[in-house]
Order: C-alpha cells, then structure tokens, then sequence
C-alpha cells in the first residue's frame, strides 16, 4: 500500500495526496504534518515495515469537503486519490487512482464557492513583446482573453489581474517573482513549452474540435493564444475531465470599456469597503437587487467595466426604464427568478463531470420553470426583453429525458442505486425484479422456519458481516432442524444458515451488486448526454442572468430615486442635485443634502474645491466618480438630472496610506499615484484629487499641488476636482481660464460651526481644523492652546507689507513672510522668502518666540543704515 501511495505522489510532487483507506482519506509523510497544522487535527504515525514509522493523519470521508475548503483557501493544492475498483472484487491491493487536483483557481464544489462571485483561474505570459492574459471559471465554463500592448502594458496587465481577482495565475516555469506585474494571485509555474504560441495553438483547435481560431478572435493574437492554450493544457492536466462546458472563448480589448484601476476600484468603495472588506456600505451593496446568483455576478461584472458605446449604454437605460414604469409585471418576474437554481454553476458541474443525480433533478426543475418566465418578462415595453425571452430556450427535451431518467427525490450519492426511474431501462428492470424475488422469499422464510421448527422467536436478520441469517436462541437449540449450519455464536443465541438461503443471499446480492452497477453506468451516460447541450444551456443562463440585472437596477432606480442620465461623448459632467448613493442610504431617513456639479473641459475643466474637514469634499468627488460610472455601466444615477460625457479613465488620488513592507512611505505613495494620473489620463478621463502635497512639508506639498493643477489643466485638460487646504491654490482661478473656484459652506454660531454640506462657487478661507479636532474628542486643554497660537498667526498675517508688484507670483506660503509684523523693510523677495522659509520649519509656537526675538533685535539696529541692517538680518 505505501508503495502505491509513494508511486501516486511522485506523479503529484506539488500537492497534498489525499489517500482514500476504508473511510478515511489518509495523509503520509510531510504531507502529514502540513495538514495536520494547518487543519488542526491530530497527527499520528504509521508502522510500514521494520519497525518505521512515518507521520500520518486523516479525515473522514463524509466531512472532507470542508478539510479541502481550509487547505485550498489556504494556497495548497490538493490530489484526491480515491479507490476506483470494489474492495470486494479487488485481487490483492485495491487499485487507486488520483481522480482530481484541486487548486485555488480549479474548486467545483458548491459549498467552496461565493456564489455571486467568479473564481477565476488565470495565465499570464510575455510573448513578442505583449502580454497574454486568460481566464477561465470552470464552475461557470466562463472562458476570457485578451492581449495587451504598448509602452503601458505591464500597468495595464496589473490592473486587469486585479480586476479578475484570480485565485490561481500559471505562469511558465522560470518565471520570477514581480516579473512584469504577474505577482498579483497565487502563481503556479507550468513548463514553458506548454505556452509555446504554436503548441497553445493546437490545444485550443483539439479542445473545441475545430479547424481554425477565427471565430473566436484570437487567430493572429500570438500572445492571447499563448496564454489560452496553456490554461486549457492545465485545466486537462488536473481535472481529469472532459471540460463539456468551455466551448467558448471570448477574446475582449481592455480598451473598449471605462478603464477603473485597483487604486480607484478601492477608493470609490466598488466592492469592498476599506472598514472589514465586506459588500456593506459600498457601491455593489447599494445596487445588488438581484434575485440569482448568475444575475448577481454579471451586475459585478457591469459595474467593472462600465460601457463606452453611448448606443449601447442607452439600450440598456431604455431597458430599465421600461422595467421601472411596469412595477407589476417587474415583480413578478423578479418573483418567478427567485426560485430558479444557478443554471450556470449546474451546467458547468455537468459538463465537468462531476454533478449528482440532484444536479440534474434541479436543472430540469429549473427548465421546466422556464415557459411561464418568458410568458411574463416578453410583454415588457423593451425589445431588449422580448429578445432575451426568446433566447430562455427552456430546452423541454433536455428536461424530459432528466425527468424520465431519474426518480423525483434520488440519493446524494451515485455508487449506491436508487437513481434511475422504474421504466428506463429494461435490464434495470428485470435486475430489480430478480433482487425483488429474492427479498420476497426471504422476508417470506421467517414465517414458514417459525411454522416447521415450532420455534415462535425464530428471526431472520442480516448483516454486512455474515449476509442473511437465522437466529435462535439458547433455550430453543433443541428445537434446531438438522439442515441448520451454525454460523455464529452469540452469548444468548446461535445464528444458522441453509443452503437454499445461501443460494438466495448470493442472487439477491449480486442482482444488487449489478444494479447499482448499471445505475451508475446509466447516469453517466444521462450526463453526458446533457453535457452535450452546455453551450445552449449557458446561453440561457446568461438571458437569465441579463434580466435579473436589468430588472434590479430598475428596483435600485425606485428604491433611490435615480433618474436616466443623458449621456453624450462630449467631454461634460453635468448633475443636478447630485447625491451619493452609499452615504444616502446609510443616512436612514435622513436627508441627504445635494449639490450640483458641472465640469466641462472646454471652459470649466477643474474646480479646486476648498471648505473644512467634515465638510464633504470627498464625498463630493466620489459622488461625480460614481454618477459617472452608474451612467456608464446602464444604471439610473442619484440625482435630479444629469448629463454624463463618455469618460475612458477615472483615476482617484484619495486618503493617504504606507506601505511599510514595501518600503514605501505615505508621502511615496501618494506620489506614485499622482504620477500614475498625469502619465495615464487624457482629455475625456475624469480626475479626483483629494490633497495631494499633504504628506510632505508645507512648501514641498504646496509647490507640487500647484504644479500638478497647472499640469492637468494645461498638458492634459480632463475634468477634474482638486480638493485642497492650500487655500494659495485658489489664486490660479485667476491665472489659468478654465479652472475655477468651489466651495463647502459652513455656518459659524460662536465658537461652534454647522457643517451646512452645500457647495457653491468661490473659496473658502478657513480650514477650521480645531473645531474637528474638539470633534474627534481632542482634550480640551489641547484645542484651548492651539486656538490661542492660532489667533496669534492670524493676527500677525492681518498686516500685509509692501507687495513686489514686479514679483512673480509664488506657490508657497513664503508670500506670508511679507506679512509678519517685523517692522522691518525687507530689501528683496529673496530675503523674504528665506526668512519665511525658516519659520516654516517651526512650530507654531517657536515661530512666534523668534519672530518676537527678531523684532526686538531689529529695533535696537536702526542707527545703522539701511544696506547694513539688510545684511545683518540676511
């Protein structure tokens, strides 16, 4: 047996054997003492001969799925090796064989997967200068790639990995870690010949049986084909199956959609929120009123990539405006979607071969379903609706061949009968008549033994052990006929057999041996036939799933009030009482305070947003960024009109984090971003900037803000909004035409300030920090010092000197020198920069000591001349 298990793991040197002995699946050696920490369960030993031992654990079999759950999530992968032959029938060692390997990006079993997530496998390779990228969802049989070039590639490739978010990336062997930006996921290296574009090629025309990649759109895309080929040699490779339900491939540009990056896909809060990670408070968590599962993973897959096609964004918002004006019929459909199955993850185990005799009971329970839905979602005013009910093809052959072939209820295992319909197949039937006779005698012989032997406890049992069995008790033993073989003796009683019965045992057994037997054969075949029919059966799941998502942005679209946006590919964001669509719904009945928006690039490109903390500058941003993407993507936006231009990028530039791992500061961080805007925006991106220069000095931070906004707006010219306490900032609305001024409103009441969360043009003045600071619970005596070093700042700043009306103007608070009450004249600018520039490295506090110092000094100075006293205090 070790030399069989030996022999089974040498094949699999990567993953964990799961060895099927009796009713456990065993592990041996390092593999053992892996899965027992990582399982937490008891690790053992196992004598294998002279006296050695090796390590060793298990589990049962009836519990493994949730021990591979654990493992898989963990990054192993994992070789089940389960016994392919009766232990009855085996001659000697019973033959195993490894019937799958699963991995991350390869799990099947309903009870591993998120069920209104994907779970992508993917492969990544760098071939004649482009990258290739494919992934495949092998519970859904939802198969991708594409390839991706030019000078931005490798950030490209980076941003649609994290997109896809697969749990698995081949990679070929040798390829090092961070090579390109393929470092996102778990790798899996495969020998590299297998992404031989050539090679890859012939993989792809023998899985689907074809002559020619042209209609797939991938014939002439070396590295698209490359990266394909090679995840379907390794999907044969582990799964040992025949993959029924790939026999698509969708080749996709990474251009054609609204581009939204990692960093933006985090700070708008698409998905995850950035408190746990979870789907509350975000924006898919607002908008998922999806009734499937399929339909749940296809609005995800809406709101990443958002639409560029006005033509088509507009078929899709006429749909859910249909949709919103028959709320009747809008129900019942959402009704009739509710108690469907996930058709596609039920065709996808099918054609995997792996789906019970229930899969199939559902699937057809689905199909049969299917008539009464299109009855109901035909009539709805959008063509769009009636063509998607035309495609809900409910295959009624499909479903009464499944109907005729099992029985309603069938058991949840395949080996053990009980499956196939009485009236199915003739040599099931005869079998189970022949096994039927048998029990009949049998259940028959207890009463005719108990009326020729006399004995009145006389029982006729069974067991796994001895088969059928006579038992008598003790005290009737004399009553015993002569044709009784004793069988076993028990401490009261003595079990018997006769030949006659033995003869019986022996056909009803193997009648049942065979027809569990051939019931599987059966299935097999029965799934097989439907596997056959995976691509028509995943072009009704997608129907289905296109409907649940129209239909569930029209039930978002009522629920918050969203109107149809008028979209437009001219480079404009208008809105009209704009509203976020996460924070209104967090607010639970309390009112959500609008404001309206307008960027165009030709006259109003940027808006530099100043106003207080608390205020709502950030929300305002995020608000344009996601009204933008809801209009893109087919959704009814949050506001009272809006009029969206076609946006190809968003790019986000908000909060401020480190990265300590990667030694990264914050202030680096929010650099790389920044620079990763200016060198990938262009003229129809829209551009959210949130601070920027905060994680530096105050000169440094101001000076790189103030370059940045001349930058964008005169380089690239997108729709942008700056969000700023370098109030400095707002002197370029006079400087540059199309940026211009906004402003949160606050209300002063005392020493108390009511964030009134209105916007309006203009600037603001203030930053009133201290007043937050008492907000956040800052201790008193904290805030009370700094008010006092406040007012003394602002009271020095109140008396401007003598202004250099030749000076250029600067973007630093170096200005403020002028305005500190040295009583001084000071002779040049640059003196006056250098002098504000050294108290700007201090604290507040230092600041005024010396300024006070200066003072004194420089009035017992003035008997010299003018030169001399500039010169001293340069």
């Amino acid at each position: 047996m070790m030399r069989q298990y030996q022999e089974l793991k040498a094949r699999h040197p990567g993953a964990l054997l799961m060895f099927r002995l009796g009713d456990f699946y065993e592990l041996f050696f390092d593999d053992a003492v892996v899965a027992a920490r990582e399982l937490d369960i008891v690790l053992t030993s196992r004598e294998v001969g002279a006296g050695r031992r090796v390590p060793m654990c298990g589990v049962p079999h009836h519990a493994m799925t949730g021990y591979l759950a654990r493992l898989v999530d963990r990054g192993y992968r994992v070789a089940i090796c389960d016994q392919v032959e009766d232990p009855r029938k085996a001659r000697g060692l019973v033959r195993r064989e490894v019937t799958r390997v699963v991995t991350p990006g390869t799990v099947m079993d309903a009870a591993l997967l998120p069920a209104r997530e994907h779970r992508y496998l993917a492969a990544a390779v760098s071939e004649g200068g482009a990258w290739g990228l494919a992934a495949v969802d092998l519970s859904t049989g939802d198969f991708l790639a594409t390839q991706i070039e030019g000078p931005d590639a490798d950030r490209r490739l980076a941003d649609e990995l994290a997109r896809l978010d697969p749990r698995e990336i081949v990679v070929p062997s040798g390829t090092e870690e961070g090579s390109g930006q393929t470092a996102e996921g778990r790798w899996t290296q495969m020998d590299a010949w297998r992404f031989d574009p050539g090679v890859a090629r012939r993989a792809l025309l023998d899985h689907f049986h074809v002559a020619s990649l042209d209609g797939f759109g991938c014939e002439g895309l070396a590295s698209a084909t490359a990266a394909a080929g090679a995840l379907v040699q390794y999907l044969h490779q582990t799964q040992q199956s025949p993959l029924a339900h790939l026999r698509g491939l969708r080749v996709y540009g990474t251009e054609s959609v609204l581009e939204i990056d990692e960093i933006t896909r985090r700070n708008l809060e698409l998905l995850r929120n950035r408190n746990d990670g979870g789907a509350r408070h975000t924006l898919i968590g607002v908008l998922d009123e999806t009734m499937t599962a399929m339909g749940g993973r296809l609005l995800r897959e809406w709101l990443l990539r958002p639409l560029l096609d006005v033509e088509a964004i507009e078929a899709r918002h006429r749909a859910v405006g249909a949709a919103l004006e028959d709320r009747t019929r809008r129900e019942g459909v959402r009704g009739a979607l509710r108690a469907l199955p996930d058709l596609a993850r039920l065709v996808g185990r099918i054609g995997h071969g792996s789906a019970t005799a229930r899969d199939l009971c559902t699937l057809r329970d689905g199909l049969e379903r299917l008539p009464a839905l299109r009855e109901e979602i035909g009539p709805l005013p959008d063509a769009r609706f009636a063509d998607l009910a035309s495609a809900m093809d409910p295959h009624g052959d499909v479903a009464a061949h499944i109907a005729h072939a099992l029985v309603d209820d069938p058991p949840s295992g395949l080996r053990d009968g009980g499956m196939i319909r009485p009236g199915y197949d003739p040599a099931l039937d005869h079998l189970r008549e022949a096994a039927s006779g048998g029990k009949a005698w049998i259940a028959g012989l207890e009463a005719s033994e108990r009326e020729r032997t006399g004995i009145r406890s006389l029982r006729v049992g069974f067991n796994k052990i001895f088969g059928y069995y006579i038992e008598v008790s003790n005290a009737n033993q004399h009553l015993v006929p002569a044709d009784y073989i004793r069988k076993q003796t028990l401490t009261g009683a003595e079990r018997y057999i006769t030949p006659e019965m033995k003869e019986r045992e022996a056909a009803i057994l193997g009648a049942e041996e065979r027809i569990a037997t051939l019931e599987f054969e059966l299935f097999c075949a029965l799934r097989d036939s439907v596997a056959t029919r995976a691509s028509s059966l995943l072009e009704v799941a997608h129907a289905l799933a296109e409907a649940d998502v129209l239909l569930a942005l029209a039930e978002a679209a009522e629920r918050g009030g969203y109107v149809r946006p008028e979209m437009t590919v001219e480079p404009v964001l208008e809105i009209r009482d704009s509203r976020h669509p996460v924070v209104e719904r967090l607010l639970e009945g309390e009112r959500f305070v609008p404001n309206d928006l307008s960027l165009d690039v030709r006259d109003r490109a940027l808006l530099i947003v100043t106003g207080p903390n608390m205020a709502g500058k950030s929300t305002l941003l995020r608000q344009a960024a996601l009204t933008t993407i809801m209009a893109q993507m087919g959704s009814f936006v949050p506001a009272a009109w809006a009029r969206v231009g076609i946006t190809d990028r968003i790019f986000t530039r908000v909060g401020a984090t480190d990265e300590i791992a990667s030694g990264r500061s914050t202030f680096l961080v929010e650099m790389q971003e920044v620079s990763r805007i200016l060198h990938g925006a262009t003229r129809s991106s829209l551009v959210l900037l949130d601070e920027v220069g905060r994680g530096t000095s105050t000169y440094d931070g101001m000076s790189l803000a103030w370059a940045v906004v001349e930058y964008l707006h005169n380089r690239i010219g997108a729709r942008t909004l700056f969000a700023t306490h370098f109030h400095e900032l707002t002197e370029l609305e006079g400087m540059l035409p199309r940026v211009h001024n906004i402003a949160m409103q606050v209300q002063e009441q005392g020493e108390q300030i009511v964030f009134l969360h209105t916007v309006a043009d203009g600037r603001a003045d203030r930053s009133y920090g201290i007043h937050v600071a008492r907000l956040a619970g800052i201790p008193e005596e904290v805030t009370a010092v700094a008010g006092r070093i406040l007012q003394q700042l602002e009271a020095a700043a109140a008396r401007p000197g003598e202004a250099d009306a030749d000076a250029e103007p600067v973007p630093s608070r170096a200005r403020r020198s002028k305005q500190l009450p040295l009583g001084l004249d000071l002779a040049s600018p640059l003196e006056d920069e250098l002098l504000g520039m050294a108290i700007e490295t201090m604290t507040p506090l230092e600041a005024l000591r010396v300024l006070a110092d200066l003072r004194e000094r420089a009035r017992g100075r003035r008997t010299g001349t003018r030169d001399r006293e500039d010169r001293r205090l340069q």
